[in-house]
């Protein structure tokens, strides 16, 4: 039988303590560089599980067909679907509804005047009819502190690359 669709326990805003990283979910992401041998130009990206199989294309604004998704969608669905959940669960655990809520994440691709090369800007923009100013606002800092695309992007990421055979 399929379990149905429901949010997380609001057990996941319990605050975790110990001395390391604790691993609740993994998962894998192969890209390929397909016709052009370059995985933002004519990619696929697959996961372990098999749920994401996808052609990547680069954006006519950077040179490309389009016709395929590409990084700066697939990390902006990233980032408003945590962000979302996160707006849910503070919600819930504070007996409010979020219900008919929304999050959009704008994700550029931009040059760095820093160092001449390329960085990621976002901008959220939360949608949360019918509740009072300032409870949303609040809602909205406590879910910067707590979602971890929103850690990520303030703080960067913690990276290990290995090359493999």
């Amino acid at each position: 039988m399929k379990k149905p669709l429901a949010a997380p326990p609001l057990s996941l805003l319990d605050k975790y303590v110990g001395q390391d990283i604790q691993p609740l979910y993994t998962t894998t992401v192969r890209v390929t560089g397909g016709e052009a041998e370059h995985g933002r130009a004519s990619g696929v990206a697959r996961s372990d599980d098999g749920n994401l199989d996808l052609a990547l294309r680069l954006p006519p604004e950077l040179g490309g067909p389009g016709g395929g998704t590409n990084p700066e969608q697939l990390f902006a669905a990233g980032f408003a679907a945590c962000f979302h959940g996160v707006i849910s669960l503070l919600s819930a655990k504070a007996g409010l509804s979020a219900g008919g809520g929304s999050v959009e994440v704008s994700v550029s691709f931009a040059r760095d005047p820093m160092d001449g090369m390329y960085l990621l800007t976002s901008a959220l923009k939360v949608r949360l009819p019918g509740m009072q100013q300032a409870t949303a606002e609040e809602l909205v800092r406590n879910a910067e502190r707590v979602c971890p695309y929103a850690k990520m992007a303030r703080e960067g990421l913690l990276s290990v690359v290995t090359l493999v055979d």
